[in-house]
């Protein structure tokens, strides 16, 4: 279960930061009065992108546990002398298939906000978005050898560094600059200053 709750929990928070930069993109898209995109502004585009990438996640797993699911093994190898009773993930493609389902989502996330970067900084957080989703891809494509070459207890805390490091990357990226200018500099948390950038 410990796999299949990241994995759950990790695509919640990556299709609520796509659903974040798709909403950025839609808004800069819907400047004009006539623009189709306008609709879209209304329609809670959002929550459709959270549920359904969710879902998605959600969808790999379930299979995963139906076709392949966990069971317990015995590892004479890896500590001589000694028996370490381990999960063994079942299907290493389902497994793999949940991880590059979030890799997907980062990329997407990353492309998206790389694309819109270049927009007005008063109401973009594009760049904000892309430093996170660059801080997250680099984390886990570094975690990848480094949990393929580990064995019993020290997957875990591979994987556990793995996640905190990249959730305080995004939590860094995205929400540390809000804070800055809320507690910091409030003078600029106001309508003036924004429509006079």
């Amino acid at each position: 279960m410990r796999q299949i709750s990241f994995g759950i929990f990790f695509s919640i928070a990556l299709s609520s930061v796509l659903a974040k930069t798709i909403m950025v993109c839609i808004a800069f898209k819907a400047t004009k009065p006539d623009s189709s995109w306008r609709k879209l502004l209304e329609v809670r585009v959002s929550y459709y992108v959270v549920v359904i990438c969710s879902f998605i996640q959600v969808l790999i797993c379930v299979i995963w546990l139906s076709v392949s699911p966990p069971y317990q093994e015995f590892d004479h190898h890896s500590y001589p002398g000694k028996i370490i009773i381990q999960c063994n993930e079942g299907s290493d493609i389902w497994f793999y298939s949940m991880l590059g389902y979030l890799g997907f989502l980062a990329a997407v996330s990353l492309v998206l906000a790389f694309m819109v970067r270049t927009l007005p900084d008063s109401f973009n957080e594009a760049k904000y978005i892309t430093f996170s989703m660059l801080v997250f891809c680099s984390v886990w494509i570094s975690m990848i050898p480094a949990y393929l070459s580990t064995r019993g207890k020290n997957m875990v805390a591979v994987e556990i560094f793995a996640i905190l490091s990249s959730s305080a990357g995004i939590l860094a990226c995205i929400f540390f600059p809000k804070c800055y200018i809320l507690i910091m500099k409030p003078e600029l948390n106001c309508r003036n200053q924004l429509v006079k950038k």
